[in-house]
């Protein structure tokens, strides 16, 4: 694996892709700096070496050009905070403010460019686009791994302009390394926990799991539609009616393949979705109508959290609950403390990005589990199987 840590930075400047897509309340103030606090490792390397470093990212989606709500500029302050130096900061990441800034930068110097996705040539993976930018440093730096599965003018497409200098920042080789330890590397028994809404979002990871795992947990919205398909009645619940027979093939596979696959046996059950509902506990194949599932209930919670407790190598890719409100928190909150309880017993935690890295981070266990990724989409298609481009991009 092409690393920064085969390369001395000292009087070049580092092109980096970093992932500062991160949430901002209406202040503009940062909610959660995950993202950003990873980056700073391969940052800090760079200066040290006697490098100077150009950043670039995105936030969030703007649709039509440069908007205020998604500038950048709302980032600088913070990351000046966590270097503990002034980062400065360019209102383009292309034209001439772009060029003349980078161009003065001295070493131990930082400069952030303005969002990437102010033009649509970004997520078109605009060749012009990426030789412009590829123009502002002597060396290319994807530390990206959140965007690594798109092929993007910053991510993919810039790299070819670096033939002989491009490189893994310590983020994107600890998010390969840890996710090849999970697919070729794990330490039986190996348990996956699948969460979320749809299972259809995760068929294909469920498929290839299969063929890996020793427990198979399935929560989340996802579990209405097997207990469905197992003739139970779900009420109100979510279901994906066109995948029931889908949710029967993959118990049959589990099965064949002497997988246990585990589901949820007792439900959190509310009158409506909200925080105030009437709640009570109901059989998950038992639900009445009028009644929707948000949470697992306690008999499930003692059953998943056994089998949790009692591996040594864990994936979680997705919530078992609507932990966002409190009231249908505990479930997820509960398979939290056993994947801690475990990791703290030596097993291998990876934590699987999105909804599964904020209910980690609302209950403060981040640093409690042995991996927290930082890429939802980009994991799920790594652990897939797919290539991802803006892996492929360096190692071509």
């Amino acid at each position: 694996m092409k690393t920064i840590d085969q390369i001395s930075f000292a009087g070049k400047k580092a092109l980096i892709r970093v992932d500062f897509n991160v949430p901002l309340d209406e202040n503009f103030n940062i909610t959660d700096d995950n993202r950003m606090t990873a980056a700073l490792p391969s940052i800090e390397k760079i200066l040290k070496d006697g490098g100077a470093v150009i950043l670039m990212s995105h936030l969030g989606r703007p649709k039509d050009g440069p908007t205020d709500k998604y500038s950048l500029k709302h980032v600088v302050s913070h990351l000046s905070d966590l270097l503990g130096q002034e980062v400065e900061f360019a209102n383009d990441c292309i034209g001439t403010e772009a060029v003349e800034k980078a161009k003065a930068l001295s070493p131990g110097q930082v400069l952030l460019l303005e969002n990437l996705r102010f033009y649509k040539e970004e997520e078109k993976g605009d060749t012009a686009f990426a030789e412009k930018l590829s123009k502002l440093g002597d060396i290319y730096v994807n530390d990206a791994f959140g965007t690594a599965h798109r092929a993007h003018a910053s991510t993919a497409i810039i790299a070819q302009f670096f033939p002989n200098a491009k490189y893994f920042g310590y983020l994107m080789a600890g998010e390969l390394a840890n996710a090849e330890k999970i697919l070729n590397g794990a330490t039986k028994p190996f348990t996956a926990i699948m969460g979320g809404s749809k299972v259809s979002d995760k068929i294909q990871l469920i498929e290839k799991l299969l063929d890996k795992v020793d427990n198979l947990i399935i929560g989340g919205g996802m579990a209405y539609t097997f207990a469905k398909a197992q003739g139970g009645s779900i009420g109100d619940s979510l279901l994906e009616a066109d995948k029931l027979d889908l949710a029967n093939s993959l118990v049959q596979r589990a099965k064949e393949k002497g997988v246990n696959l585990i589901l949820p046996t007792d439900t959190i059950v509310a009158d409506k979705f909200a925080n105030d509902a009437k709640t009570s506990v109901a059989p998950t194949k038992g639900i009445e109508d009028g009644w929707m599932g948000l949470d697992i209930g306690p008999d499930t919670v003692a059953a998943f959290s056994k089998i949790i407790e009692g591996s040594k190598t864990i994936l979680w890719n997705g919530p078992v609950g609507v932990f966002e409100m409190e009231s249908f928190e505990k479930g997820t909150r509960a398979i939290a403390d056993a994947v801690v309880k475990a990791t703290e017993n030596g097993a291998f935690s990876l934590i699987g990005g999105g909804d599964s890295a904020a209910a980690v981070a609302k209950f403060n266990l981040t640093h409690d589990v042995s991996y927290v990724s930082t890429g939802g989409g980009a994991l799920l298609e790594y652990m897939e199987g797919k290539e991802l481009p803006g892996v492929k991009a360096i190692n071509e």
